[in-house]
C-alpha cells in the first residue's frame, strides 16, 4: 500500500521459535502473540477455520511465515498464514453495486494500484429495472435468494475472469469493499428488504460493517473481510456515503453540494460542520429507456448536441465517435438547451413548428423532431425527440430544481453560498453544466463551481479498501448525516409548478440564460 500505517489489511513476516518442552504455548496463541508483537499494538483474534489449519501450516513452513491480518472494529483478525517465500502479494476488490450496472475493480493492496476495472449489467434487471419490482419479487417464492444469487453469480463470474487474466490465486484476494444503495446492499447480503418500501421505511440494518466472504458467498479468500458501506436510511444508501467520502465535502470549510442522478436524484448539502441530505424522484427521464430514443451512456450514444439556428443544422457527437444509435441524459439536456436557445421550443417546452421546419413530423398524432435522419443513424431509422419525451424531461428537470431549492431553503442559505457543486455518476461525467443551467435544471452559478466526479460510489469503495482512515470516515459520515424527508406539500408543488418552464417562470433567477437568449435573438 501507499501508506502502510493507514492500511487495515496487512501482510506481516513472522519468524517464530518452534515449540519445546520449556515452551508449550499452543500453535494458535504462538501466531497471535507473534502477530501482536509485529503490529506493535492491539489484540489479534483467530477464527476456528484457521485454528484447524495452523499446526500443519506451521510445521510445513518451518515456522517462517507471513500472516495476513485485517483490522476489525475492535480487534485485528487473522485471515491466513502463507509461506515466507511466497513474497508480497495481496489483492482486493472495490465494488460499485449499482441497480443497473455493477463495477468491479481489482487492486494491488500493497501498492495501492488499480489493475483492472470491469463493468456489467446487473443480472437483476431480468426481474425488473426498478427497485420496487425487485423488492416485491424478493418477498415471495424464495425471490430474495434468487436476487442474491443473481448479483453474486455476476460478481463471481467477473472475479474469476480477473484472477485468470492476472494469474492470481483466488486465495490472494483477501479483502473487498462494497458500496451500493440500501436495497442493493440488502439483496447482496440476503437481508429482508420488506420494510424499505413500507412506512415507516425501516431497513433491516443500517451498518452492516465487516462480513466475511464465506458468509456472503463471494469468490475470494473465504476468511477475507468484506466492508459494506453503511446507509443512512431506506432512500439514502452506502453509494451516497461513498460519494461524500470521494468528494471530500465532509472535510471542507466551505459549503458544498453533491448530487447524484439515477432513478432518483440524491442530494447532499454541507461541509465539515454539518451534512444534510434528501432524495426525490427526478432522475427517471434522464435514464435510458424512458425517452424513446434514450440510452445508457456508451459507445455510439449521443452525448453532445450543437444547433446552428441560422443554418438549421444539427451537429451531434457520440461516445467513441461511432454512428449515433440513441441519446443519453447529458445529450438530451444539451439537445433541449440548444432547441430552446434556437427558438425551436418555447418556454413551456412546446415545439415551435414553424422554427423546426421539415425536421418536424407527426407520428400517431404526436409531434416529433428529427435529430438524426435515418441515413446517418446506426439504427437505419430516424432518431427523434417526441413532445412526450420533452414533457418528461421538463417534469424531471423541474423536480430536480425544486429539490435543490427546497433543501437550500430549509438550511436558510442561498445558491450563491455554495462554493462547490459536485455532480456524480455517469451523468456527472458527461453533463455540460451550461446546458443544465439553460433549461433550469441546475442553479445559475459560475461554471467553475461545477465539477463532475464520475463514479463516486466506486471511488469511495476504493478509498475505504485502501485506507483505515477512509473506512472509518465513511462510518462517521453516516453518523453525522441528517436525512430530510421531502414531503410533497403545497409549497413544494408551487415551486415545482414554477420550475416547469424554460428555464423558469422567474427569469431573474437565470441571468446568464437571459444573456444567451439576447445573443441568439440578435
Amino acid at each position: 500500500m501507499t501508506d502502510h500505517h493507514d492500511s487495515w489489511i496487512r501482510l506481516l513476516r513472522l519468524s517464530l521459535p518452534p515449540p519445546s518442552l520449556k515452551d508449550n504455548t499452543g500453535d494458535a496463541e504462538r501466531v497471535s502473540k507473534g502477530t501482536e508483537k509485529a503490529l506493535g499494538h492491539g489484540k489479534v483474534r483467530m477464527g476456528l477455520p484457521l485454528m484447524k489449519r495452523v499446526p500443519s501450516l506451521f510445521r510445513e513452513h518451518g515456522y517462517d511465515i507471513r500472516v495476513i491480518v485485517y483490522k476489525g472494529e475492535e480487534t485485528w483478525r487473522l485471515v491466513d498464514l502463507v509461506p515466507a517465500k511466497d513474497g508480497n502479494a495481496l489483492y482486493g476488490l472495490a465494488i460499485d453495486l449499482g441497480s443497473a450496472t455493477i463495477v468491479v475493480e481489482l487492486l494491488d493492496l500493497l501498492g495501492g494500484r488499480t489493475l483492472e476495472q470491469v463493468s456489467f449489467l446487473n443480472p437483476q434487471v431480468e426481474v425488473g429495472p426498478d427497485i420496487l419490482t425487485r423488492i416485491h419479487f424478493a418477498t415471495r417464492n424464495k425471490g430474495l435468494e434468487k436476487l442474491q444469487a443473481m448479483a453474486l453469480d455476476g460478481i463471481n463470474r467477473e472475479i474469476e475472469g480477473l484472477v485468470s487474466r492476472h494469474r492470481i490465486r483466488r486465495e490472494s484476494l483477501v479483502a473487498a469493499s462494497v458500496a451500493g444503495n440500501t436495497t442493493m446492499t440488502h439483496f447482496l447480503l440476503g437481508l429482508d428488504p420488506y420494510g424499505i418500501c413500507r412506512e415507516p421505511y425501516i431497513p433491516a440494518v443500517n451498518r452492516p460493517g465487516i462480513v466475511l466472504a464465506r458468509e456472503v458467498g463471494m469468490a475470494m479468500h473465504e476468511e477475507g473481510p468484506v466492508f459494506v458501506f453503511p446507509n443512512v436510511g431506506s432512500y439514502f444508501g452506502g453509494d451516497m456515503v461513498a460519494g461524500i467520502l470521494a468528494s471530500g465535502m465532509d472535510q471542507s470549510d466551505d459549503i458544498c453540494l453533491l448530487v447524484d442522478v439515477g432513478t432518483n436524484a440524491e442530494v447532499v448539502l454541507g461541509n465539515k460542520e454539518w451534512l444534510v441530505a434528501c432524495a426525490g424522484a427526478a432522475g427517471s427521464a434522464l435514464e435510458g429507456g424512458v425517452a424513446e430514443m434514450g440510452a445508457m451512456a456508451g459507445p455510439g450514444v449521443i452525448d453532445r448536441v450543437a444547433i446552428d439556428a441560422r443554418k438549421g443544422t444539427f451537429k451531434v457527437t457520440t461516445i467513441g465517435g461511432l454512428p449515433p444509435k440513441g441519446i443519453c441524459g447529458s445529450g438530451l439536456i444539451d439537445l433541449v438547451a440548444q432547441l430552446f436557445l434556437a427558438g425551436m421550443i418555447d418556454t413551456r417546452g412546446r415545439f415551435v413548428k414553424e422554427r423546426c421546419g421539415d425536421r418536424s413530423k407527426d407520428i400517431d398524432g404526436i409531434t416529433h423532431l428529427v435529430v438524426v435522419p435515418a441515413r446517418e443513424a446506426a439504427t437505419g431509422k430516424d432518431i427523434t425527440l417526441s413532445q412526450t419525451d420533452l414533457d418528461r424531461l421538463i417534469r424531471s428537470k423541474a423536480a430536480m430544481y425544486t429539490i435543490l431549492t427546497t433543501l437550500v431553503g430549509m438550511m436558510n442559505i442561498e445558491f450563491s453560498d455554495i462554493s462547490r457543486f459536485y455532480v456524480a455518476g455517469t451523468f456527472g461525467s458527461y453533463i455540460d453544466p451550461r446546458s443544465a443551467i439553460t433549461i433550469g435544471m441546475l442553479p445559475d452559478l459560475p461554471l467553475e463551481r461545477y465539477k463532475g466526479l464520475g463514479n463516486t460510489s466506486l471511488a469511495g469503495a476504493r478509498m475505504a479498501l485502501l485506507s483505515e482512515k477512509a473506512r472509518d470516515t465513511a462510518c462517521r459520515i453516516r453518523d453525522r448525516m441528517t436525512y430530510i424527508e421531502l414531503n410533497v406539500n403545497q409549497e413544494f408543488m408551487n415551486l415545482f409548478s414554477a420550475a416547469r418552464f424554460l428555464p423558469h417562470t422567474d427569469m431573474d433567477l437565470f441571468p446568464s440564460v437571459k444573456e444567451q437568449l439576447k445573443v441568439h435573438n440578435q
